[in-house]
This record gives C-alpha cells, structure tokens and sequence, in this order.
C-alpha cells in the first residue's frame, strides 16, 4: 500500500526539503560488511531511484534527510564525525553536516572527512566489495512563473487549435501595462485585456495568451550574446559579432549562481552551438567567484539582523573613492570579508595623502607648481614606481586588487619622504591609480595642466633595469646553515661573492682551517659553503 501511495509522487514532491518524511520497515536486514552489523531496511519516499543505486545507507547524524526520517520514527542516531571531540548522542537537535574528524569508526577514526571518504573508498575497492563512481544528475528546470516582471512566454491557446507559437513578425511579446498587482495567487498578466486580445494564428477566431512568464535565468542564460550587437533590429546579433566578441574571457560572479545560471548558460550555449548558431560551446572562459561583504558583526547582510551597511551613506561621508578602494583593499577578492568603517577612515586618508602631493610643490615653491616640473626624477623614486607598475599590472590581470592597493600606498609613503617630486612620475603613479581610485585620479590629472582623460592615455611600462636592486643582502651558509650575510649586487659573479662571504666575520670562523669541498651559488640568493 505505502509503495503505491508512494509511486504516485513525482520525484519533485519526493524530494521537496521542507515536506514530512514518511517510509515503512520492510521486516528485512541487510548486512554491514565493513562490521557485520545488521541494518534494518527501510522503504522511505525521499530516497529516489536516480540517486546512485536507489538504495542508501543512512547517515541520520550528518544527513537533515536522514536526521527528520530518523527522528520520527525514533532509529538510532549515531554520530561518527566530529569537530569538537564530543561523542555524545543524547539530544541530537540538528544534523552535523560540516566537514570533521572521524570518530568511532575503527581504522577510519582520526581522520579529517575528504581522506576518511578515500580510505574507505580503497578499502572497499580491496575487498572488491565495490568501486568509486561519480553520478551526475540534475532536477527538471520549471521555467514558467506566475508573475509580471519575466519575459512572456510566445504561446498564444486556440480553443480549437490548442497552444500555437506567436508569428514571428509578431515578436518581441511585450508587457502590458493595465496590470493590477494584487495578490491573486495568479500572475497579474490574466486579467490585462490588451495582452489578451489576440487571434489564433491557424483559424484566425479569438483566442488567448499564455499568462506564465518565463523564469528570469531564462534571459540571463543568454543575453550575453545580445551585449555584443545590442542595436540590431534586424537579429539578436550578427554573427561576425558573437564571433569577435565571445566566448566571454572572464566571468566575474557569486559562487550562489555555480549551480543554475552559470549551468543554464553552459545548456544554451551547447544547444544554439548544436543547431549552428555559436561557433564555441562554453560560453565563459574563465571563472571567477568574488566573496560576500559581510556585516560588521560577521554576519550576511540582512534588515532583518539590522547589520546593513547603505553604501550612500559611505560615499556621502567619504566619498565613492574611498568606498571602492576600501571594498577591494579588504582582501582577496574571493574571500567573504566583514565590513569595518575604520578600514574605509585608512583609505581615505591614503587619498588624502595623494591629494596633498599634487600640492606639495606648489607648497615648497610657490612659484613652481608640480604640472611645470622639467626636474630628472630622482632614481629612489623610479626604481619605487617601476617595481610598482610591474607589480600593479600583474596583481590587476590576476584581480588581486587588494595587494595593487597596497603597493599604491608603498609608492606614496616613499613620495611623502622624497624632497620633490617629478611630474612625468607623478603622472605615473596617477594612470595606475585611476582603474581604481577614477574621479580623485581624473581629478588630479586635469590639476597637472591636461585637457584630455587621463582614462585614454596609455598604460606605463616599466624598465626592467629600475626593477632590479642595485645591492641585496645575501645569506651565506656553511654545510647549509646560515652563518652570517653579506652585501652584493644581484647579478654579482661568484669569484665577487666568494671574495666577500669568506672575509665575512661569522661565516671565517666556521671555515678556517678547513677544506672547502664545493660551493653552490645562486645570484642574489644564496651562497652556501661545503666545508669538510
């Protein structure tokens, strides 16, 4: 009886999280093999067919599945993952389904939950009891909804002819406006009249317009491609355009969007590949997931918690700037990072500091501003700016913006300490700031006498002989073990670096009076001494 009534749910309603569990005891057992325990079996609704075998061995303790099933039918639950050292299975209020440490599990116990899976999977494969196998699956995707905002969906319904495609001349269908949107439980397109004033497209007579929209991923899973011909009133897009431009070279997103859009654009890029319209199958050639900005107290951003962080207000108080700099100077970009105002105070006083050295000058020689400097750059302050432009440029290719930042502040902090500064390094240091700081960059640009963007001048390129030190300190080693440190020029002989490192005090008081056997040199890295 209980497998019939089952049979007749769709896998959806089976596996809804938020339904009661319900099952039946078979009578039977079945045998543990990794302990000879008898398990009791189980016939329960939530556990589908197309979910590995279609039978599971049930972790109530670190499965909520399990967990509800367990709790209303009052099976044992056994924890064997911990974090805390805690074995206690009295009073179990939640499933544990975090990563941990296994716990009573005989040759498994004390190992972390990615190598205890491994382990036993070996071990199960030595007793050729089984093998590891990856199942791939994916739910039906539901792409009607009962609202107003998604696009319509072109199905016009004939009495006599049923659901008919809207023509194509006819296209785009767009929204009407004499909408009511009180809550109905129907989508607020039903009882518009415009929108349903239509003829069926084979007999002509009076028919009526689909009212479901189409679920918002459903655009998103390729509007992409509109972005490369967005004026076309003749196509979605030219082709030679979608060629040009994709597949897109970076997609920058929320790790929330892996599992439905990211996936959905993968669907329809493959099938308009299949029917000849893309040339490429994946749509994006590199992923990037940023993380969350936290509340201040570490938590999501909710109203509901009170910890929300109005982005105008901060622009309001210390500019939009500060604001952007502060975002990515929090840390690594993927990363969730919690919000803290005093962080934003640093970042705008780093921009104030900028500001003050397009003065400076003016300040010092109130005749002689910084835009009619003709002074040689002093060579500190380029060799600082040229290590800075090859470091910028790597970390913003590779989105480290936070490090860019702080190398910016490394070359202000040595401007500060410079007695004059010269223009063309100013101007510099202003072009790689500006992707990141833009309207104090542009700001000051125009200040330095330029009447154009700073946003079309070229990007700077560094001089590989300004990146290099003129001298290094150097560990010597003797036998491998750091003895004392020397001065040097990094591309240094190793005759220069031998006549130094055996007069070096702490490292002649290791090798005198013995033989030396062999010597290993790197430039400007190591020098190490094998002595017998």
């Amino acid at each position: 009886v209980y497998r019939t009534a089952a049979s007749k749910k769709s896998a959806l309603e089976r596996t809804e999280l938020q339904k009661e569990k319900t099952g039946v005891f078979t009578g039977a057992y079945a045998t543990n093999p990794a302990n000879g325990e008898q398990i009791p079996v189980w016939v329960a609704d939530y556990v589908i067919t197309t979910y590995g075998t279609g039978a599971i061995m049930a972790v109530p303790a670190h499965d909520e599945r399990d967990f509800e099933f367990a709790k209303k039918y009052q099976l044992p639950i056994k924890k064997v993952v911990t974090l805390d050292g805690d074995f206690s299975d009295v009073n179990l209020d939640k499933a544990f389904t975090l990563e941990g440490v296994a716990v009573r599990s005989d040759f498994l116990d004390g190992l972390a939950t990615v190598d205890a899976k491994q382990k036993m999977i070996a071990w199960l494969e030595e007793k050729q009891i089984g093998n590891a196998k990856t199942t791939f699956r994916i739910r039906d995707w539901l792409v009607s909804r009962q609202r107003y905002w998604g696009a319509p969906i072109p199905i016009i319904w004939c009495e006599e002819h049923g659901a008919q495609p809207v023509e194509e001349s006819q296209l785009p269908v767009e929204l009407p406006t004499d909408v009511d949107f009180k809550p109905t439980g129907e989508s607020p397109l039903v009882d518009s009249k415009t929108f349903h004033d239509v003829k069926c497209p084979v007999c002509g007579k009076a028919a009526r317009r689909e009212s479901d929209t189409m679920d918002t991923f459903v655009d998103s899973s390729w509007y992409y491609l509109r972005y490369t011909d967005p004026h076309n009133t003749n196509a979605f897009a030219d082709k030679s355009k979608i060629d040009y431009w994709c597949p897109v070279d970076l997609y920058l997103g929320g790790a929330e969007h892996a599992v439905m859009h990211l996936l959905y654009s993968r669907f329809f890029a493959y099938a308009l590949h299949d029917l000849g319209y893309l040339k490429f199958e994946e749509p994006f050639l590199k992923l990037k997931n940023q993380g969350l900005i936290l509340g201040p107290d570490g938590d999501k951003m909710s109203k509901s918690k009170g910890n929300v962080v109005n982005p105008d207000d901060v622009v309001m108080e210390y500019g939009a700037d500060a604001l952007r700099l502060y975002e990515m100077f929090m840390g690594p970009l993927e990363d969730n990072k919690p919000w803290d105002t005093r962080g934003v105070v640093g970042v705008r006083r780093f921009l104030d500091k900028v500001y003050n050295l397009s003065l400076r000058a003016e300040r010092s020689n109130p005749s002689e501003k910084i835009a009619a400097s003709s002074k040689t750059p002093p060579r500190n302050d380029m060799k600082v700016l040229h290590k800075a432009i090859k470091k910028i440029t790597e970390d913003l290719q590779e989105l480290k913006f936070n490090t860019a930042i702080s190398q910016l502040m490394i070359v202000s902090n040595a401007f500060s300490d410079a007695s004059d500064i010269a223009q063309e390094t100013f101007e510099a240091f202003l072009k790689l700031l500006a992707p990141l700081a833009p309207h104090i960059a542009e700001e000051l640009w125009e200040q330095l006498g330029h009447t154009t963007s700073i946003f079309i001048e070229p990007w700077p390129t560094f001089d590989p002989a300004l990146i290099v030190d003129d001298m290094v300190t150097m560990g010597v080693q003797v036998n491998g073990k750091v003895r004392g440190t020397i001065e040097i020029a990094p591309d240094a002989d190793e005759a220069t670096a031998k006549n130094l490192a055996i007069i070096e005090p702490n490292v002649l008081k290791w090798i005198e009076g013995k033989e030396i056997a062999k010597i290993i040199y790197v430039p400007g890295k190591i020098f190490n001494i094998v002595v017998k």
